[in-house]
């Protein structure tokens, strides 16, 4: 073919593709205008029967009888007109928004994304029929209060994954969000006005899409280690050395740059790395890889993803505290953390390993919100009579000494009547029927150690000191009954009495070893957030991942399934 006639022919091609471009613009633009019209009385009719049925077959979730009353407000000051089929197409930004959920741990198939799409699509190739506008539009807006609920609220109830927490009515008018975001033309608005404003919130979110980003590029597999070796301490050798730079590197623990031996030697900046990594997933920074540490190198990146979206989901269950202090609990990472100002993380004042309840249903610290109001300092432990009749009656039984060797002492259950300092067979029979109390005298013996931090509650769960100092140096530290003991009782006193100038440091030691109980209640009780989630980012941002010590993933897992 001769040069001219081909260049002919592929402008020829060209304009046609153009043509045809703009057509395709025009007939959506022509059907967006012409919804965007007053609709016809048949139109309106179908928006107004589908509200009140508040049911679609095709989406995923048919029923939408909760949002019955949303969609009334939203389509009634335009007399049940559709509303996103506007001349500027703004039904492309709704559904973009359905189509990002995953960016905030959600799943875009909750939301119907594709059906939406294909609905929109044949209505812009010029398919206008009353039913299909009118299914497409209430769609669209459903899954939109969907996606906002879901963010503000959480997709489950928190007593659905087994949890004792109230985050209270959270309300959320999501047909003024979605219409404020009409008007201005940005829907992104309503999203960002639904989530949760705590900064760990956005930073779970950023971590959850690098985490995404990492986990498509597969990871070269780590070899076992050879037959008779547990463990491989810094400087042996070890076939998997280049496979773990490479997930370390992966995940921002060791530099790009870092030189690794070409022996399959495990030295240098890789056992530093490991060391960090170790840091950062719960395990003791040592850098030696024992089991749990090369368990914790071979999780696969797709399981930190999901990690990272279950920990969203769990901090849409907690209300907006106001900007003052808050104390709060992580149970699989053993920590509290004391904030001046509940709205910065970066205010932590404090923070100290705790010891939880034992992963065992009877002993698991409970998940829920307190708040604290006094303190008690020089307690007596009253021990529980679940304590009282599968521990303490049995040990005294068998060991009568234990009862002068750990300061115990005896009190009617009506709690009238002098306390019993000697055990005898009357006394130990009178702990056997529940007749007698059990309970622990203040002093360097006492169970609670010096301090006991009060925060009212049905399950007698408080926070509390412990004699028992080495059970700090574990890095798994479920120990407990269910309170949370503290590692630094004295430093959390201090942050909870600051506003009450005459408890100096000198003061709290003082009542910490009196040796008789005294009560102080707080100026301005604190909220106590004792929660659960396996996998947080600190204000320095590093990605901090937990192990699951209560099942409580797989029971999310569950209770998302079954909805």
């Amino acid at each position: 073919m001769p040069r001219r006639v081909q260049k002919s022919s592929l402008t020829l091609l060209f304009g046609w593709t153009l043509l045809f471009g703009w057509v395709a613009v025009a007939l959506l633009v022509a059907a967006g205008s012409a919804a965007a019209q007053v609709p016809d009385t048949r139109t309106r009719d179908q928006v107004r029967a589908l509200i009140t049925r508040a049911s679609l077959a095709s989406l995923r979730h048919p029923d939408f009888a909760t949002y019955r009353q949303p969609l009334e407000a939203f389509y009634g000051p335009g007399g049940k007109a559709p509303q996103w089929l506007t001349a500027n197409a703004l039904w492309r930004a709704g559904v973009a928004e359905l189509s990002a959920a995953s960016d905030h741990g959600l799943e875009p198939s909750d939301y119907d994304v594709d059906w939406l799409n294909r609905e929109f699509s044949a209505i812009a190739a010029g398919d206008l029929t009353p039913e299909r506008v009118a299914r497409a539009d209430v769609a669209l807006t459903v899954s939109l209060f969907r996606l906002l609920s879901d963010l503000h609220r959480g997709r489950v109830g928190p007593a659905g994954a087994g949890f004792k927490l109230s985050a209270g009515e959270k309300p959320l008018d999501v047909a003024a969000l979605v219409r404020a975001s009409l008007a201005s033309g940005n829907v992104h608005d309503a999203v960002a006005a639904a989530e949760p404003t705590f900064t760990l919130h956005r930073r779970l979110e950023e971590a959850l899409l690098r985490y995404r980003a990492l986990a498509a590029t597969p990871l070269p597999p780590l070899p076992e280690l050879p037959k008779g070796t547990r463990k491989v301490e810094p400087g042996g050798i070890y076939a998997g050395v280049a496979a773990i730079a490479e997930r370390l590197r992966r995940v921002g623990d060791l530099p790009a740059d870092a030189v690794i031996p070409g022996d399959n030697r495990y030295t240098g900046a890789l056992v530093k790395a490991v060391g960090v990594f170790q840091d950062r997933h719960g395990l003791k920074p040592d850098g030696v890889l024992g089991r749990d540490t090369l368990a914790a190198l071979a999780t696969p990146l797709e399981a930190r993803v999901r990690q990272l979206e279950l920990s969203l989901e769990r901090l849409r269950w907690l209300p907006e505290f106001p900007a003052a202090p808050l104390i709060a609990v992580n149970i699989p990472s053993f920590r509290l953390w004391a904030f001046s100002d509940a709205h910065d993380d970066r205010a932590a004042q404090l923070s100290m390993p705790v010891i939880v309840g034992r992963a065992v249903n009877a002993r698991k610290t409970p998940v829920f919100i307190g708040e604290m109001r006094y303190l008690e300092f020089s307690p007596y432990w009253n021990v529980t009579p679940a304590i009282q009749r599968k521990e303490i009656v049995p040990r005294l039984a068998r060991d009568p000494g234990y009862w002068e060797r750990e300061e115990l002492e005896a009190v009617p259950a009506g709690g009238k009547g002098a306390a019993l300092t000697s055990l005898d067979a009357a006394t130990l029979q009178g702990l056997r029927s529940g007749a007698l109390r059990v309970r622990q005298r203040p002093g360097p013996k006492n169970a609670l150690g010096g301090v006991k931090f009060v925060l009212p509650n049905t399950m007698d769960i408080y926070l509390h000191g412990t004699p028992a100092q080495q059970l700090f140096g574990k890095t798994r530290r479920d120990f407990s009954h269910g309170c949370i003991r503290v590692a630094d009782p004295s430093a959390l006193a201090a942050f909870v009495l600051r506003d009450q100038p005459e408890w100096t440091s000198e003061r709290i030691a003082e009542a910490m070893d009196a040796g008789k109980t005294s009560t102080v209640r707080i100026a301005r009780p604190i909220p106590v957030v004792i929660f659960y989630t396996t996998a947080i980012v600190d204000s320095a941002g590093r990605v901090m991942f937990q192990s699951d010590i209560y099942d409580y993933d797989r029971e999310l897992e569950s209770a998302l399934r079954a909805r």
